[in-house]
């Protein structure tokens, strides 16, 4: 048995969970938030009650420090030497990582020379990698990408149709993202099936407040919808997903802005809130709809078009599909939007049981017995993930 944890490190939060491995149980979690802010709080989970409080924490290595503390001080660990294995959430890999690994100099060096890939999230996360390191400098630091699963890609997936030096030269190519829950819920979803990763084909909806389809044939990632950066795709709570890129010259010119603010409208001010008007959050339009609000209606009904379209192209592409799973937070608790996803996939043989998909955040098969795909709900857990690669490269 050994104490695994699994941290995701943003840039003034560290969420984490202390998992016994290799049975998966979950012994606590937690987050730490407002990280170089007054008023800074650290949540933990106790015996399954929350225990919060409030203090001033400067930077993520004293988050790190009370963190561990506070697991000795409330009898979870006796020290620090319990703790087998950190894993960490990395949002991008680049062009070489392809898989999960244990993290030294030179591969930290590597992450901080692609950090213009993903500025908001590689900073942090190596702020959170180093902060463990500091501290805990004798237990193995493993980093698991987001990108990563995404490395099976064939090139006529991952490139881009422009100049080909720009690949050669800038690393400019679709990567993808949510590669651990996508690897997660589509072998959970083989393993529901009574079969092996490799026998299956399954098509997974990631559908939170960022979201992302994923092909995965024979239990390796073909395609994805997020590309670059996770703005490519479908529209989200407060992202664009795909345009014509010439939109943003045309809307430079007729608002007077520069590249970067018409970039910032794509991926903050789009999405749910750009159509409606209204909110990021789909439970508000899902709301505002019932009572007659179109803006509202509008913005749920092209989400699900373009996602409905991603599914039926992938199913065409790895020559049929066994499976299309339903996952994050809107996948796994808005049974309007499954239902509303799945009837447009009724060419393929898709169909819904109501009153099974009337269900929230739990595994279920929610097709009828005579889909021809089934359909099912799948909660996502990439800090079993991040736990099961860390545990391996121990």
């Amino acid at each position: 048995m050994k104490k695994i944890m699994a941290v995701n490190a943003g840039s003034s939060s560290l969420k984490f969970q202390l998992l016994e491995m290799p049975s998966e149980k979950l012994i606590t979690s937690g987050i730490v938030e407002r990280i170089g802010m007054k008023n800074s709080v650290f949540a933990i989970k106790v015996n399954g009650n929350k225990i919060e409080e409030t203090s001033d924490i400067a930077n993520h290595a004293e988050a790190v420090n009370i963190l561990l503390n506070k697991l000795i001080e409330h009898n979870i660990i006796s020290s620090f030497e319990e703790i087998s294995g950190v894993g960490h959430r990395v949002v991008h890999g680049g062009d070489k990582i392809a898989e999960s690994l244990v993290l030294n100099q030179e591969e930290i060096e590597y992450l901080e020379s692609i950090i213009d890939l993903a500025p908001l999230h590689l900073g942090p996360n190596l702020t959170g990698i180093k902060a463990f390191i500091e501290i805990l400098p004798n237990v193995k630091q493993v980093g698991v990408f987001d990108t990563a699963f995404h490395h099976t890609m064939p090139e006529e997936a991952y490139l881009y149709a422009v100049p080909y030096d720009w690949y050669e030269r800038y690393q400019v190519r679709k990567y993808g993202f949510h590669g651990t829950s996508h690897k997660y819920v589509s072998y959970k979803a083989a393993e529901l099936m009574g079969k092996k990763p490799e026998e299956v084909n399954v098509v997974v909806a990631h559908i939170g407040n960022g979201a992302s389809l994923c092909a995965v044939k024979a239990g390796k990632s073909v395609d994805t919808s997020m590309g670059f950066t996770p703005l490519e795709g479908i529209p989200m709570g407060t992202r664009s997903g795909n345009i014509d890129p010439a939109v943003i010259e045309y809307m430079m010119a007729k608002k007077n802005k520069s590249v970067k603010e018409i970039t910032n409208y794509l991926n903050k001010q789009s999405g749910y809130i750009g159509v409606s008007g209204l909110s990021s959050d789909s439970r508000d339009l899902v709301e505002a709809a019932e009572k007659g609000n179109h803006r509202a209606a509008l913005a749920i009904e092209i989400q699900a078009k373009r996602i409905a379209d991603y599914i039926a192209s992938y199913y065409v592409y790895m020559g049929g599909a066994d499976a299309i799973v339903f996952t994050a937070g809107i996948g796994e608790n808005a049974k309007t939007t499954r239902a509303n996803v799945c009837n447009r996939l009724a060419a393929l043989g898709v169909k819904i049981d109501d009153e099974r998909n009337d269900c929230r955040g739990i595994e279920r098969l929610i097709s009828a017995d005579d889909s021809k795909v089934k359909v099912f709900v799948i909660p996502t857990n990439e800090e079993v993930m991040i736990a099961r690669d860390t545990l391996a490269l121990l």
